[in-house]
């Protein structure tokens, strides 16, 4: 019996869906019952009739769908897949930001540990920080973790934003001239950046999108498109749109996250095989998690 058979047969017998980031390796998506970004696979996974859910992703999205599936039982196939980002928010130093900006209201991604959403008024997603920024009443925001998505917020507000001094070092490789050589070789073409990008490359850019932007700008966009963002993006894009053309902003090294791309169809069955690694989060920590993803759901 084939690798894929076997998830076939187990998935039915324990009664398993595989959900998979728009991140991870081709042969994961191919397997996935769903692809997405964090966020959306975690809504996803609260309303799935399955009772366990293999989260194909970093650390911190396994979280989250737990913290929204509390009664299920959360697989994430390789415990070791984290994210550095995530890891640069420490509790002290948010904590220190807090008693600094009293009258601040906390504003935390939703890439973060389940801990650091724990410490704020409300989460965010890439696609939705303004609005959320926008719809809190206090005029000064800690913005956690990410300063690039900081920065692309505040264009877009008068509030004050403070933001935390971390990064995705995946987009915070892009340059003005990744977006120049893109350009020049491909010329009938409009680039799609992350929010996680530098200003100074987001100025040049055409559009500003989260993951789940891309695929919806995609169906609109006429012309070649240049993919600023993690390199797998575009497989996840040729598969929605097979009849366009799709490059990575970066090829040369490429743009990946090799936290994600630890994640293969051999961990997949494992963690169906062994039920491991299940997700746990400490009640108190889960229930003031919840209330600042819920408090952003609401909006």
């Amino acid at each position: 019996m084939s690798i894929i058979e076997n998830i076939t047969k187990l998935k039915k017998e324990l009664n398993a869906v595989i959900i998979a980031h728009n991140y991870q390796l081709p042969e994961v998506q191919d397997i996935a019952d769903h692809l997405g970004d964090s966020l959306e696979l975690s809504r996803m996974s609260a309303a799935f009739n399955e009772k366990i859910i293999v989260f194909c992703g970093v650390k911190f999205m396994a979280e989250t769908a737990k913290i929204l599936s509390p009664n299920k039982t959360v697989l994430l196939p390789e415990i070791s897949a984290g994210c550095d980002m995530a890891q640069m928010t420490e509790p002290w130093k948010l904590e220190e930001m807090k008693n600094k900006y009293p009258d601040a209201k906390v504003v935390t991604y939703v890439n973060t540990t389940a801990e650091i959403k724990a410490m704020s008024d409300i989460c965010c997603t890439s696609a939705n920080a303004v609005e959320v920024v926008k719809s809190m009443r206090s005029n000064r925001i800690i913005f956690v973790p990410d300063r690039n998505l900081a920065s692309y917020v505040q264009r877009f507000t008068d509030k004050e934003i403070i933001p935390y001094d971390g990064y995705c070092y995946v987009h915070d490789q892009f340059t003005i001239e990744d977006i120049e050589k893109a350009r020049s070789k491909h010329p009938d073409s409009v680039v799609f950046l992350h929010p996680e990008s530098p200003k100074e490359v987001a100025d040049i850019a055409d559009f500003i999108l989260s993951t789940g932007g891309m695929i919806r700008q995609a169906k609109e966009t006429n012309k070649d498109i240049i993919v600023g963002t993690e390199n797998e993006m575009v497989y996840r894009l040729k598969r929605e749109y097979p009849n366009k053309n799709f490059y990575p902003l970066k090829e040369n090294p490429p743009a990946i996250c090799t936290n994600m791309k630890k994640i293969t169809i051999n961990s997949v069955l494992k963690a169906l095989e062994n039920q491991q690694y299940s997700i746990n989060i400490d009640d108190e920590i889960a229930e003031k998690a919840f209330n600042a993803i819920n408090a952003m759901l609401k909006i």
